[in-house]
């Protein structure tokens, strides 16, 4: 009909925003279900009975995907020549909401069969910086480490850059704290040590921090909102169109 006509190329492409946004809701419920079966399988695993890491000859194919946050306990002894301070800051206290700026101390663990983990033995304040302010917590001889097994963190925007030279570390890189170090049969993961007390209280452990923020269900909502309100719009304009005309 002649008094249609006006309404075709607005319809389409209204129809062609729905679909869009139709699309984009449904993916972010595929999105969900899969944040879901991510964030079930790490609550498993943190909260599993530690075992054995990965073997040296499964490394080249290690995937985080697999193994990441999976609790692990190995035996070793601490390379403290080694140590590596990254910058941080201690998680946020629950009663006064402060956060404390620091370093995390990564100390390479060697094993009896000549292999290297890295491990995070965990946080101290900028005033225990130096070794000797902590001579308690560099212990000796060997230690067994019970843990949870980390992915190498990875440099961004808004990070500095690591400055082997200068000792400055921003992120957890294992290959370029074993290349810097000079460390042979490093594994490619590090691991969080528990909240096992150090001798001395520092370095202090298990702050791992599992935040995986899961969105995805409001996402969905506001594109099927937006889905709504497009078609509303259009039939809105469509009626008082077809009215005037």
């Amino acid at each position: 009909m002649p008094r249609l006509r006006p309404l075709l190329l607005p319809g389409l492409l209204t129809l062609a925003a729905l679909a869009v946004l139709l699309s984009l809701g449904t993916w972010q419920l595929g999105r969900k279900a899969w944040k879901d079966e991510l964030l079930a399988r790490i609550e498993a695993r943190i909260h599993a009975t530690p075992g054995e890491i990965v073997r040296e000859e499964e490394w080249p194919a290690w995937k985080v995907a697999e193994d990441e946050y999976r609790r692990a306990r190995l035996t070793g002894t601490f390379r403290h020549d080694a140590e590596v301070l990254v910058h941080g800051n201690s998680p946020r206290d629950p009663r006064s909401g402060s956060v404390l700026p620091g370093y995390y101390v990564l100390t390479p663990l060697v094993r009896d069969d000549g292999t290297t983990v890295i491990v995070n033995r965990g946080f101290v304040p900028l005033d225990r910086r130096a070794p000797d302010t902590r001579p308690d917590g560099q212990v000796a001889g060997a230690v067994t480490v019970t843990g949870v097994v980390r992915a190498p963190e990875e440099g961004g925007w808004f990070v500095p850059q690591n400055d082997a030279a200068k000792g400055e570390w921003f992120t957890r890189d294992v290959a370029a704290i074993a290349a810097a170090k000079k460390l042979q049969r490093v594994a490619p993961f590090y691991v969080d040590a528990d909240a096992a007390p150090n001798p001395g209280g520092w370095p202090r452990g298990g702050l791992t921090v599992v935040n995986f923020p899961n969105n995805h269900l409001e996402y969905a909502l506001t594109w099927y909102g937006l889905a709504v309100g497009a078609a509303g719009v259009f039939i809105a304009w469509a009626w008082r169109r077809l009215r005037g005309a």
